[in-house]
């Protein structure tokens, strides 16, 4: 990799200054999920034990679904934007005429997608504040830890769809980011599955998130929650290592 791979995220900026509505409609989603099923439901809903202690219910959802919005908003951007300039824009055969090599590809698209998440969620964190739905000063952390979420998420989803070979493929990447969705613990404590539906849930990338925000966001930290970093950070870097090697592969003469 060269010092260039800034510049995919200079081409992005440049792309969405026309387009920039696009943009700011990326902050609508997560704020009417958390006032829709975070709050209005939250009010039906009875309070949940966590950690022993028992939380409202939205207290207990709004962490979960900020992790949520931090893996939507990078599969976003790394999967089908991706795909369009890889299948056809050919974006990334022009960037390669140039001193940029694919590794500057990989890293510069995780990094835009990175930007455009980071945004959303910290605006997300910031509306939870002032719902009051976070506990102590580790909900400072809140931000990056999404940003941690965004880089796995974000290297999974390239890595995928350099695989992909046509749109309706993305039904496959659709199929497997609900169920991730509803079942990672967002909406309910993981005490309520089948015991071996819980090791299968605690297996899973956004799992690994919800409980990395539900800790900083709730003031619950331990070292269990390097576990969750950990692993994050290695689907994310591995992510990026096979979406080089396919670009490689695929573009390279």
């Amino acid at each position: 990799m060269t010092a260039l791979f800034w510049r995919p995220v200079e081409r992005n900026l440049v792309a969405y200054r026309r387009m920039w509505i696009v943009f700011v409609t990326g902050f609508a989603e997560p704020l009417l999920y958390l006032l829709s099923i975070g709050v209005g439901v939250g009010a039906l809903a009875s309070d949940v034990s966590v950690g022993g202690k028992m939380l409202p219910y939205r207290a207990f959802v709004a962490p979960g679904m900020l992790a949520a919005a931090a893996m939507n908003g990078a599969i976003l951007d790394t999967t089908f934007n991706f795909f369009f300039k890889f299948k056809y824009a050919k974006t990334f055969d022009s960037m390669l005429a140039t001193p940029l090599g694919t590794t500057d590809i990989a890293v510069g698209e995780l990094l835009w997608a990175q930007l455009r998440g980071t945004i959303y969620a910290a605006a997300f964190l910031v509306t939870m504040v002032a719902f009051g739905l976070t506990r102590g000063p580790w909900v400072i952390l809140g931000a990056p830890a999404a940003m941690l979420i965004g880089f796995a998420f974000g290297g999974l989803g390239m890595a995928a769809t350099t695989w992909i070979r046509s749109f309706v493929h993305f039904d496959y990447i659709n199929l497997a980011l609900i169920p991730l969705f509803l079942f990672s613990g967002t909406f309910f404590p993981l005490s309520l599955y089948p015991t071996t539906l819980q090791w299968i849930v605690r297996a899973t990338p956004l799992y690994q998130g919800v409980a990395l925000e539900r800790g900083l966001v709730l003031g619950d930290v331990g070292w269990v929650l390097a576990g969750h970093v950990a692993y994050l950070a290695t689907l994310g870097t591995l992510g990026v290592w096979v979406t080089q090697r396919r670009l490689s592969r695929l573009l390279l003469p």
